[in-house]
């Protein structure tokens, strides 16, 4: 459980909560927001599938009209 520093009447601090987790969130290492926004395989297969799925529905709408 995370440290939750008690104020003056013994009520819990939410800025304490707030700022740890920031800290965690913030301490996310810098090497791997570079390699995500280098990395574009993941969309090109997502634009391949899609294409590809186009191209089987159409042709399936082709042999049903004939």
């Amino acid at each position: 459980m995370a440290h939750n520093p008690q104020g003056p009447q013994g009520n819990p601090d939410p800025a304490g909560s707030t700022q740890m987790f920031r800290a965690f969130v913030d301490e996310s290492p810098q090497g791997q927001r570079q390699q995500a926004a280098a990395s574009s395989g993941p969309r090109v297969g997502l634009i391949v599938g899609v294409v590809l799925a186009i191209v089987v529905v159409a042709g399936v709408a082709w042999l049903a009209l004939k």
